[in-house]
């Protein structure tokens, strides 16, 4: 079987976990690689689950001894990355690897992975619903939703080079063509 992935990507309130959760429960073949990150967990968050926690230490003593497929410093002072691990795990059982990343590390997922993988970038249809969606989701305080917003703006622009846009203006029709893609690819 053919190792393939599908590349999530979308600035932080778009909706990306909720497509990606949605399609994990219609595919039993999809399989979720889970990130390593530096940052703490929030709220109710496990090692193993959600993340890989690692201290910072941790994680660049892994970068070190080469066993991410890619990491990015999204914020100062926080990792996220891909552990060459993971994808090792879900492939010995013949799943296809769903990444949830961020966007540049969307980006480069895609240009290691190339006609292998289909990435996906989903945006909020405004700067403003993106706002209201991560105060209503009231896990980051209001400095850190500004900074995410700020980002959210920078992460944008990339939205071209991914293989496919989808705009979360409805929850029902997003995951619809979620669907579709999935189906075809």
């Amino acid at each position: 079987m053919k190792r393939k992935v599908i590349i999530f990507s979308a600035p932080s309130g778009s909706g990306k976990s909720t497509v990606v959760n949605h399609l994990l429960g219609k595919c039993p073949i999809l399989e979720l690689s889970i990130s390593a990150t530096s940052r703490p967990p929030r709220g109710t968050e496990q090692d193993g689950v959600e993340y890989y926690f690692l201290t910072n230490e941790e994680f660049e003593r892994r970068i070190a001894n080469d066993e991410f497929v890619e990491y990015e410093q999204v914020y100062v002072g926080r990792y996220y990355g891909t552990l060459k691990s993971e994808l090792e795990r879900i492939w010995s059982k013949g799943h296809i690897i769903a990444f949830d990343v961020d966007v540049k590390g969307g980006v480069h997922l895609k240009q290691i992975f190339g006609d292998e993988a289909l990435s996906v970038f989903i945006q909020a249809p405004s700067v403003e619903v993106l706002r209201d969606r991560l105060i209503k989701r009231g896990t980051d305080t209001p400095e850190a939703i500004e900074e995410r917003v700020a980002k959210a703006q920078e992460e944008m622009a990339f939205a071209p080079q991914f293989d496919y846009v989808l705009v979360n203006d409805d929850l029902a029709t997003c995951l619809a063509e979620a669907e579709s893609l999935l189906d075809q690819y």
